[in-house]
Formats: structure tokens, C-alpha cells, sequence
């Protein structure tokens, strides 16, 4: 099994900035794309950035396009989620997820983790 640990969270003010960490323990090895959802009170889990094995295929929802980056380390066991100019309706507890395979999107996100809460003041 893999563990996927997310960091980085907290609260900032509207224009801020935060950069999210998801570090993978346990079986570390193989083939996968990983992706950041969000999920605020009230609504749905949904999709932010996702990033290929290679790192040269990356996804980001409208709402953050140009505001946040998604990249990975060299040994590919953590994956960063820059996120700049922040605001209120970002708000949202943000989890990081491994698929299997080479490509995005996965046939599904088979590994998440617990989650970093995300707090953006006006």
C-alpha cells in the first residue's frame, strides 16, 4: 500500500500564498499520476490540478488556471501545489491522489490522502 501525506495548509489572506506538499510512503514504486482535489463545505470533491508520471503533462481546472502550479520532485515521491493569488473561494480542505499509470487522466485516483485544510480571508 502507499500512504499519502499532505502538508502545507493554513490560513491566509485573499492574494496570499501557500504551497501544498504531498509526500508518498510505502509502496513508492511503479508508474502514476497524482492530482489535487478540493473539497469545500457543502459541495462536491472536485479536481484541481493533476500531473502526469513524466511531469510533462499537467491538468488545471478553470477557476485556478494562471494562479496555481502543480510539478513533482526528481524521484517522483512528492508532488507540490503552488498556489498564488489566492482567494476566499479557495477555501477548501485540499487532498492529493495517485492513479495508476503513465498518462491523465487515470482510469481512477486508487490512493488518497487525509487531506490539509486550506482557509483563504477577504
Amino acid at each position: 500500500q502507499v500512504q499519502l501525506i499532505e502538508s502545507g495548509g493554513g490560513l491566509v489572506q485573499a492574494g496570499g500564498s501557500l504551497r501544498l506538499t504531498c509526500a508518498a510512503s510505502g509502496r513508492t514504486w511503479g508508474i502514476y499520476v497524482t492530482g489535487w482535489f478540493r473539497q469545500a463545505p457543502g459541495k462536491e470533491r472536485d479536481l484541481v490540478a493533476a500531473i502526469s508520471w513524466s511531469g510533462s503533462n499537467t491538468y488545471y481546472a478553470d477557476s485556478v488556471k494562471g494562479r496555481f502550479t502543480i510539478s513533482r520532485d526528481n524521484a517522483k515521491t512528492t508532488v507540490y501545489l503552488q498556489m498564488n493569488s489566492l482567494k476566499p473561494d479557495d477555501t477548501a480542505v485540499y487532498y492529493c491522489a495517485r492513479g495508476e499509470g503513465p498518462m491523465l487522466p487515470p482510469r481512477e485516483y486508487a490512493y488518497w490522502g487525509q487531506g490539509t485544510q486550506v482557509t483563504v480571508s477577504s
